[in-house]
Formats: C-alpha cells, structure tokens, sequence
C-alpha cells in the first residue's frame, strides 16, 4: 500500500519543521517539503524557492510554491507559519490544508497593520484545519477567521532526551536561556536582571544559548555589566548539546514580550528545572503564578532568581512539578499521534473530492 503524501511548507533549517518531519516519517507518511531556507532533512524531498530576506518577498513567492506543490502533488499540505508559509499554501489551492500557527504570525503581526490583519484572516479561511500551541493562540485564530477549524497540539517533548538530572550531582546554581536572540525574546533584559543577582549571590552562572541579530550587542552587553566569566555564551546546540547544558542547570528563563507555548520552557520543564517566565496566558497555562513575570522587567526577574537561590529547596520543588507536568501532559509522541489522527480525519473527509 502507497503511504499518503504530506507536502509541508516551513523553513527547513527549523529544529520545529524538523522534528515534525521526523515524527511523521516514523508513523509511515511520505515527506515532501517546500522551503525558502534549505537545510538537509533525511528522508525528506525538497524543493527550495528562493530566498527570503523581508518580509515582502513572501508575496513574490506565491508563484514558485504553486508550481512546486503542483509539481509534488501531495494528498495533504501542511504550512508552518500562518503569515508566510500558510499565505503560499493558500495561494497554492490544494486541499486539504493545515496550518500551523507558531504564535506571533496571530499575536503580533495581525495588530501591525490593517493590511497584514485583512491578509492573515483570508489566510486562515482557506485552511481546513488551524492547529496552535495554546489557547489564546487558537481564540485568536477563531476571531481573524470565525468558523475555522482549531485544534490544540503542542510541539511536545522527546521525554527519552530531555528528562531530570539528579539535582544533588548539579555545581552551584547555574541558569540558562533557550530562547533566541532576537528583541522579542529579551534576552537583554536576562542579563540586566542576572547583573543584579550576581552582584548580591557571585557563585551564580548563565548560559545563553540560541543565535540570532542581536549577538553583538549582548556580547557587548555582557562585557559592559562585568559578567564575562559568569555568562557561557554557547549559541545554537543540537539537542543532545542542550540537553547536556539542561542537565547542568537548576533554573531557566523565559521572558519574552509575546508567545506561545513555548518549546524551551517544556524541555526545560521536562528536565526537572524551575522555570521563570513572562506573565503570558500560554505560560500561564504551565507555570505557577509565583514564576511569572512582567515582560520587560528586570527587577522583578532578579527579585524571583535571587529568592530561588536563597530557598533552593523551592527551586528544587518547583522542578519537581515540572517534570511531573510534562510527563502527564507534555510528551511528543501523543501530540504527534493527535496530529497523525488529524491528517488522517482530513483525508477521509476529502475523500472522493477534486484536488
């Protein structure tokens, strides 16, 4: 029996869009993907538009994503990101079509223009099924294009990768940041906070991993504020990379001023670290209020890191919790069996229809 056909469309230098492939190549589907940044996923057919370098050229794409999805002839297409994948799957006209909303394609860019709104809500009415990571990621979805089809399936974590190190074997009081170093994520704001709890616990240490544009002004940050022999900058990891660092850690910080739910905070949740995060409803929907933080506020984010140092003990069971959260709710391997039924409900539902 031929196994059916995904054509995703995502960026294939994503650890996400790669995960996802993964997941569903292990579940017997053919893979094909349409992307504008290539990176080698195996098992996986490609075929790469041209490069994308603002945010305009996605409408000069629309033209190439519909010969290569033509072309490819999937049973089902799949677009991560709603506002510029999902605009040339939907331009591309083949059914059925899922889309994949990350979380600042519904929460940000909608707000940023008349045009942008009136595009992504005309984006979302030509899928078949919108799937999210969070409630309010999906509520949003359902107020651009009322009608449409959500789902809830989060990316999930690889428990048999990301799980508890004994926290006795951990050195000192060691943090990380998963998140990338782009505004958003404020990743200047962790260390503003950090050089005020170093100045008071000096035993403290950071580790930033990631990458993005504002590399060389948090270098330039860290040498700034003294903080060059606490702060390991390490960049991207893969994920044995991150979890080794995970393994290290007892706490981890996530304080950026939109998102969804957010991978790093379930892996770090999964690893039995505490975790400190903006006061967002999707983090709202993992962590405990006394975790939460304002978006921007580097005083309150030193206030809850110098007391998890000082009450290790409550570090020490909020990782607990954590862990335990993720083993009940988070796994991967049930969100992407969700997401396998789900193609599976929408094949048998166009069964019969023209392409």
């Amino acid at each position: 029996m031929t196994a059916h056909h995904i054509c995703l469309l995502g960026d294939a230098n994503s650890v996400h869009v790669q995960r996802w492939a993964r997941e569903m190549l292990a579940r017997g589907w053919r893979l094909s993907l349409v992307t504008a940044r290539p990176q080698a996923i195996e098992g996986v057919q490609q075929i790469v538009l041209p490069p994308v370098r603002r945010a305009t050229d996605w409408l000069w794409r629309v033209g190439a994503a519909r010969r290569a999805v033509a072309a490819l002839a999937p049973d089902l297409v799949h677009a991560h990101y709603v506002t510029s994948y999902g605009y040339l799957a939907a331009r591309a006209g083949r059914h059925p079509l899922v889309m994949t909303a990350w979380g600042s394609d519904l929460l940000v860019t909608p707000k940023e223009s008349a045009l942008k709104r009136h595009l992504t809500a005309w984006t979302l009415r030509q899928a078949d099924g919108v799937t999210g990571d969070s409630p309010d990621l999906l509520a949003a979805a359902r107020v651009l294009a009322p009608g449409v089809r959500t789902e809830l399936i989060h990316w999930g974590v690889e428990r048999a990768r990301f799980a508890p190190a004994p926290w006795d074997g951990k050195p000192g009081f060691e943090a990380v940041s998963l998140r990338s170093w782009e505004p958003n994520y404020a990743i200047g704001t962790i260390l503003e906070a950090f050089a005020r709890v170093h100045s008071t616990h000096p035993q403290a240490r950071l580790h930033l991993l990631g990458g993005g544009s504002q590399e060389p002004a948090l270098r330039a940050q860290i040498a700034q504020l003294g903080l060059t022999d606490a702060v390991q900058v390490h960049g991207r990891l893969n994920d044995a990379g991150m979890a080794a660092v995970l393994a290290r850690c007892k706490l981890s910080i996530s304080v950026p001023h939109s998102d969804a739910t957010s991978v790093s905070v379930l892996e770090s949740m999964a690893c039995g670290l505490a975790v400190i995060g903006s006061d967002l409803p999707a983090n709202r929907d993992w962590l405990d209020a006394r975790m939460l933080v304002p978006a921007g506020d580097a005083r309150a984010l030193a206030r809850v890191w110098g007391h998890l140092i000082d009450q290790e003990a409550q570090a020490r069971e909020a990782g607990a919790r954590n862990a335990e959260r993720i083993a009940r709710d988070g796994d991967r391997r049930v969100q992407m069996d969700a997401a396998d039924a789900m193609y599976r409900r929408l094949l048998d539902e166009w069964k019969g229809r023209a392409p």
